[in-house]
């Protein structure tokens, strides 16, 4: 199984707009990410996304380059500051590759729980618009495969 993590695309300040929208170069960012993906041939089942708006957006611009088979959701336990291990206990069951577009720290925590077995070892610098491909090995373990 591969899961694909994202942070979502550069969002206006709070300032701008309280809803933090994608900003014009974030559509950009993630428009090319998107095309990288069609690309490498990628496919996913689901998009998971916390259901703020720059990752929804995200999760929506992306899926419509990739056409997740299962469409587009949104999530409980992807939010910025939401523990990890409840969405890594439900990783863990899954069984198609699938996609999930959040928030720092959150995604910089799950990787490293999920490599590294604990959430505070920094085991990747996710930019914005950024991917981390995970490939699970047997049951638990995984391993970065690559990363945009």
């Amino acid at each position: 199984m591969k899961l694909y993590l994202v942070r979502h695309g550069d969002a206006l300040p709070e300032e701008l707009d309280p809803e933090r929208p994608l900003s014009e170069p974030g559509q950009k960012e993630i428009d090319r990410l998107a095309e990288i993906l069609v690309q490498r041939g990628l496919s996913v089942g689901t998009i998971l996304h916390s259901g703020k708006t720059r990752a929804a957006q995200t999760a929506e611009r992306l899926a419509a380059k990739l056409l997740p088979a299962k469409g587009v959701l949104a999530s409980d336990n992807l939010a910025p500051l939401d523990p990890v291990r409840p969405m890594a206990d439900r990783i863990t069951a899954m069984t198609d590759d699938t996609m999930i577009v959040g928030h720092l720290p959150f995604l910089g925590k799950l990787v490293s729980l999920l490599v590294a077995g604990k959430e505070d070892a920094n085991a990747v610098n996710f930019k914005s618009g950024g991917l981390v491909c995970l490939k699970r090995e047997g049951n638990r373990n995984w391993t970065i495969d690559w990363t945009v």
